[in-house]
């Protein structure tokens, strides 16, 4: 649990209680290959997923086979927290990279908001922080150029692995293939690396053997016209 525990730290400050009570949650590590589903639209999922180790992308299929990614994940996220109350699952959850997951009952996680509040209200602030990613993510699509959006979501993967010790100052995992990308931002692969050279020959970063390397961060900032303060990460974010 202790990816987790560090997310939960980066956004509040969860109790000693909590964190134990987190601690002791029971869970059956599992490993996935990238592109291998985790949970499927439809299912009725009886556990919530805690990422240890990988990127996972959350997704919807449409009929056709097209694939609209609305998330990505980095550990300690956990990104199936709604699935606690809500029955049916409407989205998919899939391997980026080789992931491991740890797979927490909703039993174990009801008896424990049950019985201690304030672990309830973090897990709460978590789906909120959700929602808030969401707004950005349509924001960013609706009303950002592809320049714009591709640099607004680098500026948040960035920040998001900073507050949970996953990146350096201006160097973070960037594992994503163009076709993740393209499927993030409803682009064309193509138009992804025609954006992707863009963005190198401004130099605001580069992107080589699966990291992100930012050269100057005020001007990527200023692209994506980025306000990290949707993230609620606090010193984080600054």
């Amino acid at each position: 649990m202790q990816p987790l525990i560090r997310r939960l730290k980066s956004t509040a400050e969860p109790s000693d209680e909590v964190i134990r009570a987190l601690s002791e949650l029971p869970f059956t590590l599992k490993s996935y290959e990238p592109g291998q589903d985790i949970i499927r639209d439809g299912d009725r999922p009886g556990h919530c997923a805690a990422l240890v180790e990988g990127w996972l992308c959350r997704f919807k299929l449409l009929p056709g086979g097209g694939r609209q990614i609305i998330a990505f994940h980095v550990a300690g996220d956990m990104p199936d927290l709604q699935s606690l109350h809500l029955g049916v699952m409407d989205h998919s959850l899939a391997a980026v990279t080789p992931c491991t997951v740890a797979m927490i009952p909703h039993e174990a996680l009801r008896d424990q908001t049950a019985r201690l509040p304030d672990l309830a209200a973090v897990l709460w602030r978590e789906t909120m922080i959700d929602a808030a990613l969401f707004r950005g993510w349509v924001t960013a699509m609706g009303r950002r150029s592809a320049y714009g959006r591709t640099a607004h979501l680098f500026c948040e993967l960035h920040l998001r692995q900073r507050a949970v010790g996953l990146a350096e100052s201006r160097h973070s995992p960037m594992p994503l293939r163009q076709t993740d990308l393209a499927d993030a931002m409803g682009l064309t692969s193509v138009h992804i690396t025609r954006t992707l050279g863009a963005l190198r020959r401004a130099g605001l970063i580069t992107l080589q053997n699966r990291t992100l390397t930012i050269h100057d961060w005020d001007g990527l900032c200023a692209a994506a016209e980025f306000d990290p303060s949707y993230l609620h990460l606090g010193e984080a974010a600054g």
